[in-house]
């Protein structure tokens, strides 16, 4: 089983111009940027990750998925959820928290960035949904 960190910083870190930075203030908590925009939060472990989805998409994720609410902060109105994923993360839930980042980071990103992964989305001949 990889560690999360290992495994969310290959994710978020193949996205055009993102980059990891730590937040001293937030006792050295992990965020994943573009251009100086959040597009993933997480604890120092890896086992909670807030990320943007479409409101509609928020909404029906938090209804669906135990394991998902909305951020606090007011952010959860504007499709900010929070997964609590733990330490031991099945792939198939791998699959669908890559989703969720493309989907974040896509939300967050400049428009030109943005295109850049949807045209190279071709995983499973998938389109993102965002």
């Amino acid at each position: 089983m990889t560690d999360n960190m290992v495994r969310l910083e290959e994710i978020s870190l193949s996205l055009p111009e993102a980059q990891r930075v730590d937040i001293e203030a937030w006792d050295g908590h992990p965020t994943f940027r573009v251009r100086g925009k959040n597009f993933v939060f997480c604890n120092v472990e890896a086992t909670s990750l807030t990320v943007k989805l479409s409101k509609e998409e928020a909404e029906a994720v938090v209804a669906t998925e135990s394991f998902v609410s909305p951020a606090s902060y007011g952010l959860g109105r504007h499709g900010w959820v929070v997964l609590d994923i733990g330490a031991d993360v099945p792939e198939e839930l791998w699959d669908q928290l890559e989703e969720w980042i493309y989907t974040s980071y896509t939300l967050v990103a400049p428009q030109r960035l943005a295109r850049i992964v949807f045209d190279a989305d071709t995983r499973g001949g998938q389109q993102l949904d965002s």
